[in-house]
């Protein structure tokens, strides 16, 4: 007998999904914009991605699919004085212009960006970083750890 059995109507709330703008419709003027120029970047980047709000971490993620599965790659994070575009496997990605934060709050996975309302957001960077979120997000496990020593990875760094 499993110990935690949701009932029917908490299932329902775990895949319901709010549509993004009514998760983004409570944030200033300044950060919804942010938001919505973030989204356009993965939309661009990765057309055929799945957008969906993650209302129990106040998201918006994104996935692939992966034959009959999908795969977590990104998210938009919208908080009252600036939005994050993050991606789960950002510790593994290439970033030639440096715009990944986390390493310094020893996030072993997850890397991000943070921009502030009417903060210029380099669209083209992001672009390329989200899809190289993507290429990331679909490697094996093992796939990732051969890159860590290839690049003598630090987490910490």
């Amino acid at each position: 007998m499993p110990l935690f059995a949701p009932s029917g109507a908490m299932m329902m709330r775990m895949s319901d999904s709010i549509p993004p703008e009514a998760l983004l419709a409570d944030f200033p003027d300044g950060i919804r914009a942010a938001a919505e120029t973030l989204r356009a970047v993965v939309r661009r980047a990765v057309p055929g991605s799945i957008e969906r709000v993650r209302g129990g971490w106040r998201l918006i993620g994104y996935e692939v699919s992966v034959g009959r599965r999908s795969r977590y790659f990104a998210y938009i994070a919208p908080e009252p004085i600036h939005v994050h575009l993050g991606f789960e496997y950002g510790a593994w990605m290439t970033d030639p212009d440096g715009l990944l934060e986390g390493a310094h709050l020893g996030l072993k996975k997850v890397r991000f960006t943070t921009f502030t309302a009417g903060q210029a957001i380099p669209t083209k960077a992001l672009e390329a970083l989200t899809r190289e979120a993507v290429r990331v997000s679909l490697l094996s496990a093992s796939e990732r750890v051969g890159l860590a020593f290839d690049r003598e990875w630090e987490p910490w760094r």
